[in-house]
């Protein structure tokens, strides 16, 4: 699904990174993307975080949800993995680290794959919402030859990946918080 490829011979991660423009834009993308749902997150999914002593972010770009995460729950060590120097500015701090490359994910209480997604049929926020969904959807279609995620999707997803249980909060406007458990 994430893989296929395009007229022109190449994926879309192809393309970002092989495409200067690109690559700035989708990166500005998500660093928007993460400032957007960190302080919701933060803030409204406090329960989430109680408790915890230890978290890695994989794929934690530069960082902005886990530095959130480190600054309200200074007892939580957080380490996030990067794989791409060319888009990161970063700095620690006294429970905050960053890892340019890795073999394996560190020891954790959670790892954090920021799943904080659309599930498609979640119709709690009305007929605009799914709408929206919808529209979300047919974005991931046209670019990406993939599709957002149905509740169903999600659960296929985890249960084969091994997990024992899942929890889909939907309280991020359009977006759940997803959470997997081993």
């Amino acid at each position: 699904m994430w893989n296929e490829q395009t007229t022109y011979g190449k994926n879309f991660w192809d393309f970002v990174v092989d495409e200067p423009n690109l690559k700035s834009i989708f990166c500005e993308a998500m660093i928007a993307d993460s400032e957007l749902i960190t302080s919701i997150v933060v803030e409204d999914c406090k329960a989430v975080f109680k408790g915890l002593k230890s978290l890695v972010d994989v794929g934690g770009g530069t960082g902005t949800m886990a530095r959130a995460i480190a600054t309200a729950f200074p007892d939580i060590k957080c380490i996030v993995l990067i794989c791409l120097l060319w888009w990161i500015i970063w700095w620690g701090t006294n429970n905050l680290e960053f890892f340019l490359e890795f073999e394996a994910i560190p020891p954790a209480n959670v790892v954090l794959l920021k799943i904080i997604d659309m599930a498609i049929e979640n119709q709690t926020k009305g007929k605009e919402t799914m709408e929206t969904q919808l529209c979300f959807d047919l974005l991931m279609a046209t670019f990406l030859n993939g599709k957002e995620g149905s509740v169903y999707d999600w659960k296929k997803l985890f249960l084969a990946a091994g997990f024992s249980h899942y929890k889909i909060t939907p309280n991020l406007g359009l977006w759940s918080l997803i959470e997997a458990y081993p």
